[in-house]
């Protein structure tokens, strides 16, 4: 059997560019003159699945992932357009997860209702959390209530599968602030919770506050222990974790199209900037919408960069990304040096024994919180 197909659609337009952020996102004022435009984009977005029927064939549709950005600036008429040209062009499975990302303070009961019309089955709300001032040292619009207002709104809408993201160890984040966001989720009733610590990351405006002293570093620690934190609550609410960062009330309230990137699916990626993956070939697109739409109007790929993995590079992601999942990997994608290494991280605690003893490779909770450093035991020198 094949590998599951995904389709990712990059949505690259935002009301305001947060701190932390270095996605390829764009607002208004950064494309004013430029010509880029939600229209646009979405032409653009249709002409990019003519060239990717082109090229994969007859291929059935088994995720739908639309991610940004802020998918929810689009409306849910438009996300249904993006959706039905999808459908239009390859196809959805049985059972197809069909996912959009949304901020809360661009949703509404009637948004809901219009995504769950159009057959999205899966919402994924930006929450980071319940602090004022976390949010306002993130630069996050949203007000601290508005993202459990919106995930009940999405439950009451229908939805059987809604995720609230967290950020922690936040500069200026307390353990008080934390566990009031974990009541807020828990409070939300979402069956899914992605929980990533910040990462400063080079070009943002955070990283910037950071290097003139207005704001400190994140500390390792800190995040460590605000990990286990998460995990205790969630697990204890019956949220049982996945994926190093990701926990799930259920087998079918894990994110499918995630699942395909951490088990060496095949996608395609739509829009500026996006990634595809099919068959051992990666590529991506240019990132400005303006030079992505013209290049599709004009009959051209908009690919920017491709890569053919070697099977070296192919098995490092492939233990990388599997051993990140509860279920761990296979012991005998290992060679024997990595069996030899993974023995020793059971020695050390950090790979479960009983899963070792079955055959299999799988990070305890203290080799979550080391997981690099297992990766790079397991893998040849």
């Amino acid at each position: 059997m094949p590998p599951p197909f995904g389709i990712y659609v990059h949505v690259p337009f935002c009301a305001a560019r947060c701190g932390y952020c270095d996605f390829n996102t764009y607002t208004a004022s950064e494309l004013d003159g430029s010509g880029a435009s939600p229209d646009g984009w979405l032409d653009a977005v249709r002409q990019e699945l003519a060239l990717a029927a082109s090229v994969v064939g007859e291929r059935a549709v088994d995720t739908v992932f639309v991610g940004g950005g802020t998918p929810s600036l689009l409306g849910a008429e438009r996300l249904g357009v993006v959706l039905g040209a999808v459908r239009e062009t390859f196809g959805l499975a049985a059972g197809a997860e069909v996912t959009t990302e949304s901020n809360p303070e661009s949703t509404s009961p009637e948004f809901f209702a219009g995504l769950l019309d159009a057959g999205f089955t899966r919402v994924s709300l930006g929450m980071q959390s319940a602090a004022p001032h976390v949010l306002r040292v993130l630069e996050r619009r949203h007000t601290p209530g508005r993202a459990v207002a919106a995930a009940r709104e999405a439950r009451a809408a229908g939805f059987a599968h809604v995720n609230l993201d967290l950020i922690y160890s936040t500069p200026g984040e307390t353990d008080d602030d934390l566990r009031a966001s974990l009541d807020a989720v828990l409070d939300a009733g979402v069956d899914h919770v992605s929980a990533y610590a910040l990462i400063v990351e080079d070009g943002t405006a955070m990283a910037r506050r950071v290097a003139r002293g207005e704001l400190p570093a994140p500390d390792d620690d800190v995040a460590a222990a605000r990990y286990e934190m998460i995990d205790d609550r969630l697990c204890a609410a019956g949220l049982g974790w996945y994926e190093v960062s990701n926990w799930a009330g259920s087998e079918g309230a894990a994110c499918r199209h995630n699942l395909g990137y951490w088990l060496d699916g095949d996608w395609w990626g739509l829009g500026p900037g996006a990634h595809s993956h099919l068959a051992g070939q990666r590529w991506w697109n240019v990132k400005h919408p303006a030079r992505y739409a013209a290049l599709l109007a004009d009959g051209s790929s908009p690919e920017a960069g491709r890569e053919t993995l070697t099977p070296a590079e192919r098995h490092t992601e492939r233990v990388m990304l599997r051993l990140r999942l509860a279920e761990g990997l296979p012991l005998d994608l290992l060679d024997a040096a990595g069996r030899a290494a993974a023995a020793r991280a059971v020695d050390d605690e950090l790979l479960d024994a009983p899963a070792f003893a079955a055959g299999r490779a799988a990070l305890t909770r203290r080799g979550r919180l080391l997981a690099d450093a297992v990766v790079k035991a397991l893998l040849p020198a």
